[in-house]
């Protein structure tokens, strides 16, 4: 089979109102309840703002860059087949010599074995959080013992077995229900957004010195430490505006609708996370937002908080219901979209040939699935909070470098290649994005040991690649 091709099984059902949706769903999750305090406490302040600004500048370089390769090559898996089409040894595909883009391509399907299934328990912990506020007695533990999980780890990963369960009914049911779930989504944010907006006290965010953390009211290293802090989260948040690429072999009309997609989530998730960072802070004071002495889901304290003193308590109790919505919808717009990456590596014979199956009847990767979900529920257990900064490290060297210099690459190899869409001023999106990306990683104290991770994860599967092609599994 010719690199990339994809079997026919695949079929094309998600059009545009459903990639956005599926990109939305990803993009917003359970994310920015739980880190806007992390952003505003980096930046000290109401200027944490312009981490959101810096992240979405980042978030939307970066998206045109998809948008021209998910145009391009509209195949399942997304990155993989990206890397693998962009560095493979010659466009001809010449059998000698060493081909680069199976190796990076691998690499890229090794890290997202381990990242994907934390990305995805992120997402049933925070919502297992929020139950937790609901229920109060789900923070105990289910045995006395205190080897034994609390209830709330036992239910994300309850969470997380029953998106696979929804995930196994097929992609046409899913963007079906990808719609209704945005839907909750959306609504979730804009109940934030209107009780901030209509209870605005404008004093609150005023940059001025008493609201400042010391060191950072100027330029200079602490600003840019507490920037770069703040830029890495809002980039975690933005991040999923990609989702339709890993499903590009089931998008109808792609070479039109992926580059849609993908720019109308930025542009919408963008206003939208804007307008509840002013929301939050013209209601909540920054510093008590950051100093919110409730254990574990700092802003879920804070979105009950700010629902409590405009609209009531019913109305903080309803909030927490839809945020739970809104994890469950982002856990399976990422489940979805992550399980086909394997499967293309294993259809294109590299990776383990096992994740290149199909369902009977429905035509989806149900290996894939399963065992990212398995895996997921695993990592339900973990407490994530001290690998999210080593995970966004990971990727940024094994996938977002790769593919900002990729498309560079792409453009002076393949000139005559097809590309419905072209991105807009080129060079200048991936030169600010890489830049972007850059400054993440060497900004904040600790990013050599994020740093190390990335490169722990790139060592070891550089090493099980040339086990695999000296042993001749394919």
């Amino acid at each position: 089979m010719p690199h990339g091709d994809q079997p026919a099984a695949l079929k094309r059902t998600i059009g545009l109102v459903s990639g956005v949706s599926l990109n939305v769903m990803n993009m917003i999750g359970v994310g920015p309840f739980i880190t806007l305090p992390l952003v505003v406490g980096a930046m000290g302040g109401p200027q944490a703002i312009l981490g959101w600004v810096l992240g979405g500048l980042i978030a939307i370089c970066d998206g045109l860059v998809w948008a021209e390769l998910g145009a391009a090559m509209p195949r399942a898996g997304g990155s993989y087949a990206f890397l693998r089409e962009i560095y493979r040894r010659t466009p001809e595909g010449d059998a000698e010599g060493f081909d680069a883009g199976r190796l990076l391509s691998f690499l890229y399907i090794w890290q997202l074995s381990f990242t994907a299934p934390l990305s995805i328990a992120s997402g049933c912990i925070g919502l297992a959080q929020y139950a937790g506020y609901l229920w109060p007695g789900l923070h105990g533990r289910a045995l006395p013992a205190a080897w034994f999980p609390a209830w709330t780890s036992l239910l994300a990963a309850s969470v997380c077995a029953l998106v696979v369960a929804l995930l196994y009914r097929g992609v046409e049911a899913i963007s079906r229900s990808a719609r209704v779930l945005t839907v909750g989504v959306l609504a979730t944010v804009c109940a934030v957004i209107i009780a901030g907006f209509t209870h605005m006290q404008p004093s609150l965010l005023r940059f001025t010195a008493p609201i400042l953390a010391p060191g950072r009211a100027v330029p200079g290293s602490a600003f840019l430490e507490g920037l770069g802090l703040a830029t890495l989260v809002a980039t975690y948040d933005y991040w999923g505006y990609y989702t339709v690429c890993f499903l590009g072999a089931e998008v109808r009309d792609p070479a039109r609708t992926i580059p849609r997609a993908v720019l109308l989530s930025i542009a919408l998730v963008a206003t939208l996370y804007l307008a509840m960072h002013v929301a939050v802070l013209g209601v909540v004071p920054w510093r008590e937002l950051v100093a919110d002495p409730h254990a574990g889901g700092t802003m879920r304290a804070a979105a009950a908080l700010l629902m409590e003193r405009t609209w009531g308590h019913v109305a903080a109790v309803t909030l927490s219901v839809f945020i739970m919505w809104t994890a469950f919808a982002s856990v399976a717009a990422l489940l979805l979209a992550y399980s086909r990456a394997p499967y293309a590596a294993a259809v294109d014979g590299n990776y383990f040939r096992v994740f290149a199956r199909l369902h009977p009847r429905h035509g989806f990767p149900h290996i894939s699935l399963l065992a990212l979900g398995a895996a997921g529920m695993l990592f339900c257990f973990f407490d994530l909070a001290h690998v999210i900064a080593a995970l966004v490290a990971v990727r940024i060297v094994l996938q977002y470098v790769l593919q900002q210099v990729g498309v560079m690459v792409l453009r002076w190899r393949r000139p005559e290649m097809d590309r419905p869409f072209r991105m807009w001023l080129y060079p200048l999106p991936p030169v600010v994005a890489l830049s972007g990306f850059l400054f993440l990683l060497v900004s904040r104290r600790g990013a050599g040991r994020e740093l190390l991770f990335a490169a722990a994860i790139g060592v070891s599967g550089a090493a099980v690649f040339f086990l695999r092609e000296r042993s001749g599994s394919r």
